[in-house]
């Protein structure tokens, strides 16, 4: 629940309870309520001016002289304290005698019957309707969900306003995408010196689409170029434009640009544009749909939005490009593409550095190492990891955050949390042992694969009974069809560790499988590495760029016979490994062993530890 809720509930209570308050005060203020044995003595005494009689009660006026003799001293300063007419009510009950007695005293009477729901309407609905009134100003004064964000204001663009320091971000807080960077520093002198480009006949892109995996820095980006500019930065999600009702939408997509003309010069940034920019037709009820309206409103406006003369730039971000409506895409809408990848070791070691800042570490951390040993992370996996790091030093009690508290939180990232309280027999243990001795082993004993960093056979994860971590030495854009046979040995390492040692096989090898069955068909249907396929891929590839989304089974682009001739080719790929592998083992059998017994023994296995183990075998070998 938001503040501007918060408010309004507390208001309905508050104006419920004053007017409760103000009916109680104000009738007790001008009326005082008699016993009937006190109204009986005013009227014997000639103290009644006039009586109304209605529903069973009789109210009136009593004369001002006199009353001291009637009514007691303090009955009578209550009701002289209430100034002006004396006013009285009183309860009636079964009184024959009554009728005669008011003529005798000469009392002006009367019965009305009074209508209850005038007088309800009168005490109640109109002092709420005041109410109402004033909860009605303040919530259009504070922007909000009552008075002009409920009802009667749902077109209205949801879009949050910043201004140049509320951002917070500037192009000092971004790292490892100095392409990137580049390109929207233009955007930046687009805003603040126009006159340079248009003294030539340019015109200012209108929009600029930062596409890119998750967590590479779109936003934080699109925020920078703001705070750099000093402009007004309106920001919101694509979903945020859509509602239940048809023409909402549409409607909120026109009151956006008319606030970004109205703080001009301004950004406005469309988070998670595929939400609403999704390509047309994709729908199951045509072309109706209340998202494409919305749809077609946005490019109306882009296409009549005329950013030279108004200062305005659109910026919009996404991780699925491929999904767009190519409307869209084309140039006089979103102008300028910027694609975002995830960085380089050279980038992550400088995204480490902006994370690092308001970290207390010590003397020994090494973020070269931390940044070769994350490839494939992007700025928030790295920013996590600093976290985790900081977090499990101050658990442990720690004045800073040393190396081995990024190795942990790195091992907690990569393979998952510890499960040291996951009991495992001692025959299991011995077969995990040297599973993993077998991974690291062929690791080891290959020219391309990637050194070892680090052998455990602690539980990790769901399913992960224990793991061997390897460290690459530098980032990798192309692999050799060398370099793929050798990660296809490492993977099934620990197989054929298991038949050889145990003559039996286990069920941890699954996912090992899995991936080096991926492997192998990619290097036979994708890459073209198989000789008696040649030169031709055989399956379409993953429509996605930057999201890894399983899909359903790929669709076979080719007959039954080549397909027979695909999983022939994979089948042999593995066979060919398999025989490798064990050739290795066999080989090295006397380090196997060594390996296994040390990993039973102390559970994690290190570089240097693995150096010492795998030399003194190989001394006792020789």
């Amino acid at each position: 629940m938001d503040k501007k809720q918060t408010f309004s509930l507390w208001y309905v209570f508050a104006a419920l309870l004053l007017i409760s308050l103000l009916q109680d005060f104000l009738g007790a203020r001008h009326t005082l309520t008699l016993t009937y044995s006190e109204f009986k003595q005013a009227l014997a005494a000639g103290q009644l001016q006039d009586l109304v009689i209605a529903d069973g009660l009789a109210s009136g006026t009593l004369k001002a002289e006199g009353l001291e003799q009637v009514l007691p001293k303090e009955r009578v300063d209550q009701l002289k304290s209430a100034g002006g007419e004396h006013r009285f009510a009183t309860v009636l009950v079964d009184d024959p005698g009554l009728v005669a007695q008011l003529d005798a005293a000469k009392v002006r009477y009367g019965s009305v019957r009074e209508s209850k729901w005038l007088a309800m309407l009168l005490s109640w609905v109109a002092p709420a309707l005041v109410f109402f009134g004033i909860w009605w100003l303040l919530m259009k004064r504070m922007g909000g969900a009552g008075g002009a964000g409920g009802l009667m204001s749902i077109g209205k663009s949801k879009a949050k306003v910043y201004l140049q320091q509320e951002t917070g971000v500037t192009f000092k807080d971004v790292a490892g995408i100095d392409e990137a960077r580049e390109e929207l520093m233009e955007v930046v002198e687009f805003l603040q010196n126009p006159d340079r480009y248009k003294r030539l006949g340019g015109k200012i892109p209108k929009g600029v689409l930062i596409v890119g995996a998750p967590g590479t820095g779109k936003t934080l980006l699109a925020k920078a170029v703001a705070g750099e500019a000093g402009v007004p930065f309106l920001s919101l999600s694509g979903s945020e434009f859509v509602e239940m009702f048809v023409g909402v939408g549409a409607a909120r997509v026109r009151d956006l640009f008319e606030q970004a003309a109205a703080k001009a010069p301004c950004i406005v940034f469309i988070d998670e544009l595929d939400a609403l920019g999704k390509a047309r037709g994709m729908g199951l009820t045509g072309g109706h749909e209340e998202h494409e309206q919305t749809l077609n409103q946005l490019l109306v406006e882009m296409d009549g939005f005329d950013t030279s003369k108004r200062g305005v730039i659109i910026m919009a971000a996404t991780n699925r490009p491929e999904i767009l409506d190519p409307a869209l895409l084309r140039p006089g809408r979103f102008d300028r593409h910027v694609s975002i990848d995830k960085p380089d070791m050279k980038g992550r070691r400088q995204i480490l550095d902006v994370h690092v800042k308001p970290v207390t570490l010590a003397p020994g951390v090494d973020l070269d190492s931390i940044a070769a040993r994350t490839p494939g992370f992007a700025g928030a996996d790295l920013a996590n990891l600093v976290n985790e790091a900081t977090l499990r030093a101050a658990r442990h009690g720690k004045d800073a955050v040393d190396m081995h508290d990024f190795e942990q939180a790195l091992d907690r990232i990569v393979a998952g949390l510890e499960k040291r309280n996951r009991v495992m027999n001692p025959e299991e243990r011995r077969f995990v042992a040297y599973h993993e001795a077998g991974h690291a082993l062929v690791a080891e004993h290959r020219t391309t694969a990637d050194k070892v960093a680090k052998v455990s056979i602690i539980p990790r994860g769901i399913a992960a009974l224990g793991y061997t971590q390897q460290s690459p030495t530098e980032d990798r854009y192309l692999l050799r069809r060398s370099e793929l046979l050798d990660r296809l040995d490492v993977l099934l390492g620990g197989r054929v560790a298991e038949e050889l040692v145990f003559n039996d096989i286990s069920t941890g090898a699954a996912n090992d499988l899995q991936r080096a069955t991926d492997m192998a068909r990619h290097m036979v249907t994708h890459y073209g590495m198989s000789e008696a396929l040649g030169l031709a891929t055989w399956e379409a590839a993953p429509r996605s760029a930057f999201l890894a989304v399983p899909g359903g089974p790929q669709q076979r682009e080719c007959s039954e016979r080549t397909a027979e001739a695909i999983d022939a080719e994979v089948r042999r790929l593995l066979e060919e490994s398999r025989e490798r592998v064990t050739a290795t083992l066999k080989a090295r059998r006397e380090q196997l062993e060594a390996l296994a017994q040390l990993l039973l023994e102390k559970e994690t296995v290190d570089r240097g530890m693995l150096d010492g183990v795998l030399a003194a075998a190989g001394r006792r070998v020789a």
